[in-house]
């Protein structure tokens, strides 16, 4: 089961940060089809969030086509974004690990390490500003 982290000095809203955990854990096979994501409350007593907060992301998800609430029983991965290039045990995985790995043992802080792979990435897919997709 997943477990939300969430960062108040983040400047990004509680609920983004849920959605954006879900869909992250889907992407890499850790959630999938069937899986029952936390309940409202041990969200909330696990991160001392709103309950509001919580369902509001649940809804979004939902609206989306990625998760589906059963009254009474919970909400549902419905679908999958994994594919087999994102998975924990994929090559292109392991060659970033490796590298993450080499570049904290070489020094870098982690602010360090964003900043090389942000810039990278952006190279390589032309992203202009902090929120372009």
């Amino acid at each position: 089961m997943i477990e939300f982290r969430i960062d108040r000095r983040s400047g990004v809203s509680t609920y983004v940060q849920i959605i954006q955990q879900v869909k992250q854990a889907m992407r890499l096979g850790l959630l999938g089809p069937g899986d029952r994501l936390p309940t409202a409350r041990e969200v909330v007593e696990a991160t001392a969030v709103n309950p509001n907060t919580v369902l509001k992301a649940y809804r979004e998800l939902e609206r989306e086509g990625l998760v589906e609430a059963r009254r009474g029983v919970g909400t549902f991965v419905t679908r999958s974004l994994a594919s087999e290039l994102t998975a924990v045990e994929a090559p292109l995985r392991r060659d970033l690990e490796d590298w993450m790995s080499r570049a904290k043992s070489g020094g870098l802080a982690v602010e360090a390490i964003d900043a090389v792979y942000v810039a990278v990435r952006d190279e390589h897919f032309h992203v202009e500003g902090p929120n372009a997709s």
